[in-house]
């Protein structure tokens, strides 16, 4: 049975203080908490100093960001050695703010995919259509050329421990969900889609939803059979508004 993953993308959002009162927070909304995994995602630059204060925690590290370069001359860029040498364990890729304000193509993702996989760290692959070619009936057809970029260059069993993250773009950060039936086609689309090559493969993957996903909506969304967790903007920045998506997590999964 796959154990759903919640998890919490920062953005560019934080300071140290916002940290420590964040995750002290956290940490005592989510005492007892069992099955359903926890990560957060902080900016790098404060990825140290989180580090330190989920040292007593299950609370997993995540990072939202990864080059394609163990090393060398590329200023600004952050590696997946220094990532995992800083206690990440979870990486997010392909993230529709990347693609559109970096310019980020599916075979450079899959690049980005490959170095993580190399590195034992786990992607958090981001997914998703835009508002016009969900309108255009192209949902599908986009999830799958996506999801492709990383089949042609690494095969299928790329996916085993790896995650895959369902965004429609028009739903991030818009206050628009896609209903729990919506979202569920999609994600037994993509585990479908998956297992016309490993079936296996397709069946262990865990497949989050993200798109303004609250504490309002998560615990309806988490009951379809496909939909694996979430991974959360906004309502991350807030510990009882995040607590609250990880509880319906887990007791959505539970039963």
């Amino acid at each position: 049975m796959r154990k759903p993953l919640v998890m919490g993308n920062w953005k560019l959002n934080g300071s140290k203080q916002m940290a420590l009162d964040l995750v002290t927070g956290l940490k005592k909304e989510l005492t007892g908490v069992e099955g359903c995994d926890i990560a957060i995602a902080p900016p790098v630059v404060y990825l140290d100093y989180v580090q330190k204060l989920l040292s007593d925690s299950k609370i997993i590290l995540g990072a939202q960001n990864v080059d394609t370069h163990l090393s060398g001359a590329y200023t600004g860029d952050i590696s997946a050695a220094m990532l995992k040498e800083t206690g990440v364990t979870h990486v997010i890729i392909g993230h529709s703010e990347r693609r559109t304000y970096h310019k980020e193509s599916d075979q450079f993702i899959a690049q980005k995919f490959g170095i993580l996989k190399e590195n034992n760290l786990v992607p958090v692959l981001c997914i998703g259509e835009t508002e016009a070619e969900n309108e255009a009936g192209q949902t599908e057809a986009v999830c799958a050329k996506q999801i492709d970029a990383i089949i042609d260059l690494l095969g299928v069993k790329a996916f085993n421990n790896a995650v895959i993250a369902y965004e429609p773009i028009w739903a991030i950060g818009t206050g628009k969900s896609a209903t729990p039936a919506q979202a569920q086609a999609v994600h037994k689309f993509i585990r479908d889609h998956i297992a016309k090559l490993d079936a296996n493969v397709a069946q262990q993957v865990i497949i989050q939803y993200g798109g303004s996903v609250n504490d309002k909506n998560a615990a309806e969304l988490f009951t379809q059979p496909d939909i694996d967790g979430a991974l959360v903007g906004g309502a991350s920045l807030k510990a009882d508004a995040f607590a609250v998506i990880v509880k319906a997590a887990a007791k959505a999964k539970s039963k």
